[in-house]
């Protein structure tokens, strides 16, 4: 199909910092590849970066999307997105469903390029969409959970979780075993997982 022929569309990435697999790139490409197959072609990208798919509140990529879509700020006839859960992770289901029904209402219509089924309003389609969204939701929910134990966990041990260090205090790196590795100094990180960081005076 030539590209005047071609229908407008936009793509949508989002990236929380969970898994490669969900990288920009990659994102990226399984979209562009599902564009050419389908008689797409992408003319904009709207991005978040490193952002969780909980709440809109945060996602100012999805939130200038909609914003252009509903208003009809430019021709987009579609919205291309990896999969369900790049949509959202939202914990109300309805949230999910909400946002795509306003692109669907102004005339560009979500497309999951990385699924099994087409987003079509067929019934065996919204059954299968309406499971992920709740098993993306459920997702993020049992990741707080495990998250916050584990904090609590190290807060227990005695170490700090995150923060600055207080007046008259530096950050210590610790190792596994416990012993004092080096100072870190303002702006600088850990760089292995299994290190800990505490306060310490000097």
């Amino acid at each position: 199909m030539t590209a005047d022929l071609r229908i407008p569309a936009i793509q949508y990435l989002r990236m929380s910092t969970e898994h490669q697999q969900y990288s920009l790139e990659n994102q990226s490409a399984a979209i562009r590849m599902y564009a050419e197959s389908h008689g797409f072609e992408i003319v904009q990208t709207y991005c978040d970066a490193a952002k969780s798919g909980i709440v809109l509140k945060h996602r100012y990529g999805l939130r200038q999307l909609l914003h252009d879509v509903v208003t009809q700020a430019a021709p987009y006839r579609a919205i291309l997105v990896y999969d369900v859960s790049r949509w959202g992770r939202f914990q109300d289901t309805e949230g999910s469903a909400h946002y795509e029904f306003l692109c669907k209402a102004a005339g560009a219509p979500v497309h999951y390029c990385a699924e099994t089924f087409a987003n079509d309003g067929t019934l065996p389609s919204l059954i299968m969409k309406a499971l992920k969204r709740t098993i993306a939701g459920e997702y993020s929910r049992e990741l707080s959970v495990k998250v916050l134990e584990g904090q609590r966990r190290l807060a227990r041990l005695g170490f700090k979780q995150g923060g600055r260090p207080g007046y008259g205090l530096k950050r210590l790196l610790i190792s596994p075993n416990g012993l004092p590795k080096q100072t870190l100094e303002s702006g600088e990180r850990k760089s292995i997982a299994t290190d800990r960081v505490n306060p310490h005076s000097w």
